[in-house]
């Protein structure tokens, strides 16, 4: 079916315009775009490269440094396969896969839905979408709904006699007889097969079994496997928790929605060690935690929710779990799991290796298989969000006081990926190099920027887009009583600030 030519829908125009700033102004870049991109990777540039920074430093920070029952570790992204094998993910880490027999496009079976109009058992329309939110629609499925409405209507006195009946399931609950429609060309869809997610790697120059092992899908394992390495060298003792950022990787079908789903992406992750029979309180204990860190960091609260599982979506290995959702300009989408994960894993590991993998008590001579509590969030889903719930268009007066559009982004200042940017007037009177004196002094505390080029007002708007809380102009009156303007990149104020005293002022401002 051809793609609907109707306008985009605000939210829809709205990321698009997101994704667009990310590559104008160098926060995120298709990955080999050069030679055509690949699909599901993305390349950050300078400012994305800040920003995600920023992201996972005020994690570290927070869940880390500011914590005295949490220490750090790096794990390898290569482990031995028999950690996949005990932890369930060789067999069971996979996703239900549909292929379409005639555009070759492959989709999630467990993402794509079937709607028929069934008129004396026989089926008069049907067609799928496919999305995240099973309460949302993509551009086909918009105008495919309005069909589908159409003809609903078409057959209102056959519904109302009885005859009609009007089905809504997922493509692998499809029943007996009935085509299976591919949402993007109307082509039939291949049964439902489960497909691995993991990539598969050789570990030295033979590619035989023996040397098989996987690229690691998530970091969650190597912390289990470390849990004795870390009690013994740290001596640190129960309840407490290991943290670890690092990279991970999924074969996902279908990667989309920007950085929201990627093949390869970043995790911020903490497994919190604790005795059975208190893991229900831990588990409250880092909803609020991880709750409080979202708002913190400037995210509003009417985009962000805590949604907790009911009992029949929990995993098998979970007696609790609520996910931190994000709403995004394509829908809600999950940014983190704080999940009750029991003692599954490090019972799991013991039985593989052999190893007693339980704690001894001191104090009160118990020894028992620690339960664990997983905050688990993504970097890059997460500094997508930040992205999103900073984007702001509004308007700016120009050189002459007209009010013009202005595109924003109004990061926290411990996002920003630029703090303050130092601008001279105009290039003569000394002014270069008072600000560039200033510009030096800043850097070495924080990221900053100058710029010299064009008239202020437009560096100002630059500046704006990048994010930036500050900017500081070196004018003529500088050169007489060593002020600067200071200007503001939410208020767009401007007030005089003695030029020795910026930094602190800067400093006071912005919390840092």
């Amino acid at each position: 079916m051809a793609k609907d030519n109707a306008p985009s829908s605000p939210s829809q125009q709205r990321m698009e315009n997101i994704v667009s700033l990310a590559k104008r102004r160098g926060f995120v870049f298709p990955s080999s775009e050069i030679y055509g991109g690949l699909n599901g990777c993305w390349d950050y540039g300078p400012l994305g490269v800040e920003l995600k920074r920023n992201v996972k430093d005020a994690w570290y920070e927070s869940m880390v440094r500011h914590r005295d029952d949490i220490v750090p570790v790096d794990c390898a992204i290569l482990m031995n396969r028999r950690v996949w094998q005990a932890s369930g993910h060789e067999k069971c880490f996979t996703d239900p896969m549909v292929d379409c027999r005639e555009c070759k496009r492959r989709f999630r079976a467990d993402k794509v839905r079937m709607h028929y109009l069934v008129v004396d058992g026989k089926p008069v329309w049907h067609h799928a979408y496919e999305g995240d939110d099973p309460a949302g629609f993509d551009d086909i499925s918009k105008s495919v709904r309005k069909s589908y409405d159409h003809l609903r209507n078409a057959h209102k006195a056959d519904f109302d006699a009885g005859k009609a009946t009007d089905l809504d399931c997922l493509v692998s609950q499809v029943p007996e007889g009935h085509a299976r429609i591919c949402p993007e060309c109307g082509g039939e869809l291949t049964e439902a097969r489960l497909f691995n997610l993991m990539f598969k790697t050789f570990v030295g120059p033979a590619e035989d079994s023996a040397a098989m092992t996987y690229l690691r899908p998530e970091t969650a394992q190597g912390i289990f496997v470390n849990f004795l390495s870390v009690l013994n060298s740290s001596r640190i003792k129960v309840p407490f928790g290991i943290a670890q950022i690092g990279k991970a990787f999924r074969n996902e079908i279908t990667p989309r929605n920007f950085t929201f789903r990627t093949r390869e992406f970043e995790q911020m992750e903490i497994e919190f060690f604790c005795k059975p029979g208190t893991d229900d309180q831990w588990y409250r204990h880092w909803v609020e935690v991880r709750k409080r860190w979202y708002l913190d960091l400037g995210m509003r609260p009417e985009n962000v929710r805590f949604r907790e599982h009911a009992p029949e979506e929990l995993a098998h290995y979970a007696r609790g779990c609520t996910d931190v959702e994000y709403k995004f300009p394509f829908g809600w989408g999950e940014l983190e799991g704080i999940a009750n994960r029991t003692d599954y894993d490090l019972r799991a590991h013991a039985e593989a290796c052999g190893k007693d993998l339980s704690y001894f008590d001191d104090e009160t001579k118990e020894r028992f298989v620690p339960f664990v509590i997983e905050p688990s969030a993504g970097a890059d889903r997460s500094t997508l969000a930040f992205l999103c719930d900073a984007y702001c268009e509004d308007e700016a007066p120009d050189e002459k006081g007209n009010p013009q559009p202005r595109t924003v982004l109004k990061f926290h200042p411990r996002l920003a990926p630029i703090k303050a940017a130092v601008f001279p007037l105009v290039r003569k009177d000394g002014m270069p190099e008072k600000a560039g004196a200033i510009y030096e002094s800043l850097r070495k505390r924080m990221a900053a920027f100058y710029d010299d080029k064009g008239a202020v007002g437009r560096r100002y708007r630059r500046q704006d887009e990048a994010g930036t809380p500050f900017c500081i102009t070196v004018d003529g009156q500088t050169m007489q009583d060593d002020t600067v303007t200071v200007r503001d990149r939410d208020a767009m104020t401007q007030q005089r600030v003695p030029a020795e005293g910026i930094l602190r002022f800067l400093s006071d401002a912005m919390g840092l």
